[in-house]
This record gives structure tokens, C-alpha cells and sequence, in this order.
């Protein structure tokens, strides 16, 4: 009887161990991460960022962040160029100024891993000039191919939206968008529905270029391509600048290419919920900081 009671104490012992240890697992929070970029008042990325930097929110619930480190995982980065005929007098601005951007995003970083980059135009339908590689001279190849398309009209969210599926068919798992777009007509089929849900499903941050004076026009077309440049660059993690002289491209992909190879990999935690969140914002507690991330793709099974 002594021997039956010690082995049935036992079992309650070790029932009791295992619904303690469900439940302690279960009452871990899940551990999410963004990549972030945090600039100055220049816009050049701010070094020596920790946990105790960074501000992240869910819906408006702030979170605890876990951990803080430089995101090395290599980029997927499509480079979208407009070619259409009313490019004409930016072409040689960008057949100048991306050799040296694209040889900065190609170079090893501090881990040795190389981003890989794609050359599109979208002048007239969306046309990969160079698929992704992590050659720098292959990419010249394609940006010596970057000519204004006579008679042309930009279809730049059309070339967005292919630019995501294009992500989502090759499991990119951390795919960038990078734009340069003279600003006046659009041609698109795409809606901006479309175009800024391609983006979160995607988990890439678009970030457009633009030259010229920002365009007003009511043309649905335009409108959509504004809203998208937008609601779809701030929600993506992107950012959007204006170029009102062609000339000043070089610098400000020169800028673009330190804070892309300059983020950082915030990670934080979120209690175990069925309904994820809606909104995700990050913030750096310090003045003249900005900092905007984009959602670390989750592994297949993960919510």
C-alpha cells in the first residue's frame, strides 16, 4: 500500500511538473522582430542604438524590446527606374549615379554576406534589365541599358505590384524596394488598394525617389500612384524624398545605400494572441532620431 501510494504521488507530482510547464509555455510571449532604420536630422544612420533606444507599438500597446543587434541578413533588392518618355532629362542622372549605389549595396557586409539587387524599367510594361545578382558588373551591364522608351507613358505601380509577387515566388526574406520616378502621368492598371496590400504582404519598404515639382493632378491614375507614395511608402518602413534638381541624385542614393546597409534588427515581445495586430510603429526615445522599420518575415507556420 506505502509502495502504491509513493508511485501514485508520483504521478501527480509529475502530472502536476507537466501542467506547470504548459502553462509557464504558454505564458511566454511570442518574440517578433522589425528592421530599422534610425537617422538623424541628415539623414545618415545613428550608430550604438540598444534596447533601451528603441519604442515599439502595437496598435498603441507599447512592448517590451528584447534584444537590439545590426540586421546583417542579406537584402533583396529590386531597383525600379522609370524609362518612360518623360524620364528623358533624368536618364543621365541615373546612368551616372547608380554604378556607385549599386557597387555600395552589392559590397560584403561586416559578415560577409552580399545583398543581391535587380535592374527594372518601367516604361511602358515593367522590364527586368538585370535579374538579382550580387555582381556589380552585371548590373552596369543593365544600367547601361537604362534609356528613355520614345513615346512611352510610367507604369510604375504596375511595376510595384509584379515586383511583390516577384518577391512572394522567390521566398525573398527580406525584400527592398527602391524607385526613382519623374513625377506627371501614370499609366497603371493597378489600384492602390492592391498596390499597398501587395506591400504589407510582402513585408517590403518601398522607397521612391522622385524628380520634379509633386504632382496635384485628379487623374485617377495619379491619384492612386500618390497614395501609394503615400499611405503605402510610410506603412511599408520606406521613405519618400523630392528631387527638385536631378543633380542631387547621386547624393541622395549615396545616403539611401548607408541607411539600408545600416539597420538595425529590433526584436521584442508580444503576448500569445489570436488576432494580430493592425499597426506597428517603432520610435527612437532620443531627439532628431527617426526611425522606421518593416516586420521581419515570419517562418512559415508562425502567425
Amino acid at each position: 500500500m506505502m509502495k502504491a501510494q509513493r508511485v501514485g504521488s508520483a504521478v501527480i507530482l509529475a502530472a502536476s511538473l507537466a501542467v506547470g510547464l504548459t502553462t509557464a509555455l504558454r505564458a511566454q510571449p511570442n518574440q517578433h522582430s522589425l528592421y530599422v532604420s534610425a537617422v538623424d536630422d541628415n539623414g545618415a544612420p545613428v550608430p550604438n542604438l540598444g534596447p533601451r533606444d528603441f519604442i515599439v507599438r502595437e496598435d498603441n500597446t507599447t512592448r517590451e524590446v528584447l534584444d537590439v543587434r545590426p540586421a546583417d541578413e542579406p537584402m533583396q533588392i529590386a531597383l525600379l527606374v522609370d524609362t518612360s518618355q518623360g524620364a528623358r532629362n533624368n536618364i543621365q542622372f541615373m546612368r551616372s549615379a547608380l554604378p556607385e549605389f549599386v557597387t555600395a549595396l552589392t559590397n560584403p557586409n561586416e559578415s560577409g554576406k552580399k545583398n543581391e539587387v535587380a535592374l527594372i524599367g518601367f516604361g511602358e510594361r515593367p522590364t527586368v534589365l538585370t535579374e538579382y545578382t550580387s555582381n556589380s558588373a552585371e548590373l552596369k551591364k543593365g544600367i547601361n541599358r537604362v534609356w528613355s522608351q520614345q513615346g512611352s507613358g510610367a507604369y510604375f505601380l504596375d511595376a510595384v505590384y509584379e515586383t511583390t509577387q516577384a518577391f512572394k515566388k522567390r521566398e525573398a526574406t527580406r525584400p527592398v524596394i527602391v524607385a526613382l520616378v519623374t513625377e506627371g502621368g501614370e499609366l497603371s492598371y493597378r489600384q492602390y488598394e492592391q498596390v499597398n496590400e501587395a506591400l504589407h504582404q510582402a513585408d517590403a519598404p518601398l522607397y521612391a525617389l522622385m524628380f520634379g515639382t509633386p504632382s496635384t493632378s485628379l487623374r485617377d491614375e495619379e491619384r492612386n500612384r500618390n497614395i501609394v507614395l503615400d499611405r503605402g511608402v510610410t506603412d511599408s518602413g520606406g521613405n519618400r524624398e523630392q528631387l527638385l534638381a536631378p543633380s542631387g541624385l547621386g547624393d541622395r542614393l549615396k545616403r539611401l545605400a548607408a541607411q539600408l546597409t545600416h539597420q538595425y534588427r529590433v526584436t521584442y515581445a508580444r503576448p500569445e494572441s489570436l488576432i494580430p495586430p493592425e499597426r506597428i510603429t517603432v520610435s527612437v526615445n532620443k531627439p532628431g532620431v527617426v526611425a522606421r522599420g518593416t516586420p521581419v518575415k515570419e517562418p512559415k507556420g508562425r502567425p
